[in-house]
């Protein structure tokens, strides 16, 4: 049987960040614990709108394999705080996965791999390659994220998340905007998994499970959203020196394959896999072959301890 996570806590009280209810903000994560000696942690870091439940399937494969694999709300996502001042600016969210990888560091020696996945891949990217001689992460996966992206797909993905927000009246509808949103999926009829894409409100209606003040300005809102620039992350890769994979989907309208070869040489000695039957959501679309990727990557990071 695969092992069962367990949930922990870590405060992002360094960055000055704080809750609704004033006290310091907090972030949620799921942990499996491989049986016998762990080979390190990994990180797993969902995309903007996403939460830990998108790494199910990655973290128990993980964990089989002998990897201590924590999966991460990001702030304003899923069951972590909600920023007081509405601070989801890119520097708060690097602020927080640093937190996580001093702490892991601290129990276990050794930063965790970063592994990332769209918006939480310019994160990863940013936490190490910013880090000024401070080591964050000992290897680092940038799913279909590249330091720059394609104008249509992004936008595709901005006009999903500021749909609906006056919310749902039931799962169901929930269910009909996923499937709008993802047609080549089939459409979700378990409701516990519908549930994990929304919270209820005392109204009764269902919303998203992220603060709309994450979408920052694009959303009319008040909030500090995700700015960051091509250059910037192009500065942050330049600087990376742990073993890199970039992984594309190959029907990604996100990433252009010409944007991963740029990136292959940004980073040098980076790696690249290419997934035939994926979009940008790689690892919902193809578990298996990204799963697989992923632990060649982590077998050159434990070859180089």
């Amino acid at each position: 049987m695969p092992p069962t996570p367990r949930q922990v806590r870590f405060h992002a009280a360094e960055y000055g960040s704080r809750n609704d209810a004033g006290g310091p903000l907090e972030v949620v994560g799921d942990r499996w614990d491989p049986e016998g000696g762990s080979a390190g942690t990994v990180l797993l870091l969902h995309g903007g709108g996403q939460a830990r439940g998108s790494w199910t399937r990655s973290a128990a494969t993980l964990a089989g394999q002998g990897w201590t694999a924590l999966a991460l709300d990001q702030r304003g996502h899923g069951e972590s705080d909600w920023s007081a001042d509405g601070d989801y600016s890119i520097d708060a969210f690097v602020a927080d996965v640093r937190a996580v990888s001093r702490a892991v560091a601290a129990e276990q020696g050794r930063p965790p791999v970063l592994v990332g996945a769209s918006f939480g891949g310019w994160i990863s990217l940013i936490a190490e390659g910013e880090g000024e001689g401070d080591a964050y992460a000992r290897g680092l996966v940038l799913v279909d994220i590249t330091h720059r992206t394609e104008r249509e797909g992004t936008d595709r993905i901005a006009a999903f998340m500021l749909a609906h927000r006056a919310g749902f009246a039931d799962l169901g509808e929930v269910a009909d905007a996923l499937h709008e949103y993802q047609p080549d999926r089939p459409r979700q009829t378990d409701h516990a998994k519908l549930a994990r894409n929304v919270r209820q409100h005392a109204d009764g209606r269902w919303y998203w499970h992220w603060d709309p003040q994450f979408m920052g300005s694009l959303g009319g809102t008040t909030g500090r959203g995700p700015v960051v620039t091509p250059e910037r992350l192009a500065d942050a890769a330049r600087k990376i020196a742990v073993p890199t994979l970039v992984v594309r989907g190959r029907q990604s309208d996100v990433v252009s394959l010409e944007a991963v070869h740029e990136m292959l040489d940004l980073i040098p000695g980076s790696t690249f896999a290419d997934v035939a039957d994926a979009g940008h959501m790689v690892v919902g679309d193809d578990n298996d072959v990204f799963a697989g990727a992923l632990l060649g990557l982590l077998d050159s990071v434990a070859a180089n301890g």
